[in-house]
């Protein structure tokens, strides 16, 4: 059967027959596969959202640099005080940077609070590979 103006709705472009292949019917669409599509990428964002919080952004683990002694042109020594939750311990992560500004030594170390104990003052030593201008403490994390 060939279309006639009587069988087209008005407005619609009017092909030659033969020429342009098949006419499709409109495709139903599958919201249940985009719902679940949405589902499981919101799920995969938010383990990685708890993943780099959890590794990077526990404001329970505060360092404050207290003084760098000891300079040597093979080491320093850092002086730090870390906040932890009480009883807990933290891994920190220590630089020597020379007087250019180029990192010269990093260690991390690790840091165990006392039963009840939310502060903990303690000193480390930095090996460097160069003479040092400056001791740092970059960041602090949960240890394990």
């Amino acid at each position: 059967m060939s279309e006639t103006h009587a069988t087209i709705a008005p407005g619609t472009p009017v092909f030659p027959p033969g020429r342009y292949g098949r006419r499709r019917e409109p495709g139903r669409r599958r919201p249940l596969l985009l719902a679940l599509s949405a589902a499981v990428l919101l799920a995969v964002l938010g383990l990685a959202a708890t993943k780099l919080y959890a590794q990077y952004g526990d404001p329970d683990y505060r360092a404050q640099m207290i003084t760098y002694t000891g300079i040597t042109d093979s080491r320093v020594v850092v002086d730090f005080r870390v906040t932890v939750p009480p009883g807990g311990s933290a891994t920190c992560v220590l630089r020597a940077r020379a007087h250019d500004g180029a990192e010269v030594g990093r260690v991390e170390a690790t840091v165990a609070a006392r039963p009840g104990e939310r502060h903990v003052t303690t000193r480390h030593e930095v090996p460097t590979t160069a003479r040092p201008f400056i001791g740092e403490v970059l960041r602090c994390r949960p240890a394990g």
